[in-house]
């Protein structure tokens, strides 16, 4: 059994010249640190069947490389790449381009030839540009269109700093996204994740973040201790984690901007499988003590005493909040084998939920309907309504394990293990489909999905 798994057992514009200067004046949204803006139309309804599940097939977007004015003419199409292949990723639509794809002006970006577009194929076009808007500072522009209806459907415009423009990219792809599905984004966020290096027999655990593309990767602990279950916090600033630092696990608090970390419960007592609660002032944890493993509760910023919530004989362990913050779920084998359970928040109305066989490292889903959970045994990660049963089987890699939910609430990421001792992670949508694997420079696993960037 790894590590991970141990340590939870035991312890978003302009088309014609005129139009920026106007619509500019819009502009009110900031991100990210730099100073990137929205400015958006209601757009009209579109002609794409929406069901439970997503959209019913692959909808043909064209995504061509946006014109450029005045900034580095890589730009347009390296934004166009990304928002193809966030677009790809979700497994919903089939984008065609940048390469192959027509060039078009500007001015061109809000009236586009449709008979054109039509011809190649296309469902849906997505159009833009990048115009440099002062030092360092360019505006990106996206567009979405009906090409069968000749209809704009939506226009978003996005100022950021020049090294900032895969963020630009991310958000108009979650705009698209989120117009044609009628679901909430997903690309506009960051992973955090345990980089493994090393022999097998020899691992370096440090924690990484990087944007859920893979790209602008940094490390947050220099690998002084094995570190494990990073957790993001609701407004993702703050993580999680467990650290065997004095080879004793703790959970630790970590402010991701400052680097400052301190413990969450002072002391000893061996801590792990922290998991915030929703509105980011309490965490839940397992404490381990006297042969026994129990659920606890503590103030996220260090104030007031802990509370015990589980007592029962036996390991309970891997609590995950609901989004509403009154209820718990957690892994158990108090009833002879690890199975699911969930309680209300102070520990009350305890009950079990999986009845298969062995189920643990439960994930409460953002939208509240499901948990994810992994098939202790065959190692595959499920699904199960929030109230127990029908399960589904969504992975059948050798060893699965660690799912964490996208903030939609329509993925779920995880790590799947190889027999040599390797690990990647991986995405895999909740309707059904293939996993696809997400680009790290090394090893990973343990993966937390942040919520949207602000």
């Amino acid at each position: 059994m790894r590590l991970s798994r141990h340590c939870e057992r035991s312890e978003a514009i302009h088309g014609r010249a005129g139009w920026i200067a106007s619509s500019l004046a819009l502009i009110a949204m900031t991100f990210g640190g730099a100073s990137p803006a929205l400015a958006q139309s209601e757009p009209p309804p579109v002609d794409v069947e929406v069901t439970s599940g997503g959209v019913n097939s692959a909808i043909t977007i064209a995504v061509p490389a946006m014109p450029v004015d005045g900034a580095d003419l890589a730009l347009g199409r390296n934004i166009a790449g990304v928002i193809a292949s966030g677009l790809r990723s979700s497994g919903r639509f089939s984008p065609l381009g940048p390469a192959g794809l027509p060039n078009y002006s500007i001015a061109q970006a809000d009236a586009p030839a449709f008979g054109e577009w039509r011809g190649l194929g296309a469902n849906q076009l997505v159009t833009g540009f990048v115009r440099a808007t002062g030092p360092g500072q360019i505006t990106v522009g996206c567009y979405l269109y009906d090409v069968g209806a000749g209809r704009e459907l939506v226009r978003q415009g996005y100022q950021v700093t020049a090294d900032n423009w895969r963020r630009a990219a991310n958000k108009c792809a979650d705009a698209i996204y989120s117009r044609l599905t009628g679901e909430g984004g997903f690309l506009d966020t960051r992973v955090v994740f345990v980089a493994e290096t090393g022999p097998k027999t020899n691992r370096q655990k440090r924690i990484a973040i990087m944007d859920s593309d893979g790209s602008n990767l940094r490390y947050l602990t220099e690998g002084e201790a094995t570190v494990v279950t990073p957790r993001f916090s609701p407004d993702g600033s703050r993580l999680a984690y467990v650290s065997y630092q004095g080879r004793r696990a703790r959970v630790w608090v970590l402010d991701i901007a400052s680097g400052q970390k301190r413990l969450l419960v002072p002391g000893l007592a061996l801590t792990s499988a922290p998991r915030f609660s929703p509105d980011g002032n309490r965490i839940a944890y397992a404490l381990s003590a006297n042969g026994n493993t129990d659920i606890w509760i503590a103030n996220a910023d260090g104030s007031g005493a802990p509370r015990q919530l589980t007592s029962a004989p036996g390991i309970d362990t891997a609590p995950s909040f609901s989004p509403d913050g009154r209820r718990i779920v957690f892994e158990s084998d108090r009833g002879g084998s690890q199975q699911l359970y969930v309680m209300d928040a102070d520990g009350s109305n305890q009950r079990r939920i999986s009845f298969g066989g062995p189920a643990g490292s439960p994930a409460w889903s953002p939208r509240g309907d499901k948990i994810a959970f992994v098939r202790v045994g065959a190692f595959r990660i499920g699904v199960m309504n929030a109230g127990g049963g029908s399960e589904q089987t969504l992975t059948d890699g050798w060893q699965d394990e660690s799912p964490s939910w996208a903030p939609n609430g329509q993925f779920v990421m995880f790590n799947r293990f190889t027999r040599d001792g390797r690990s990647s992670l991986f995405a895999v949508p909740v309707g059904g489909g293939t996993a696809r694997r997400l680009p790290t420079p090394q090893d990973g696993s343990d993966p937390s999905w942040s919520p949207l960037q602000r």
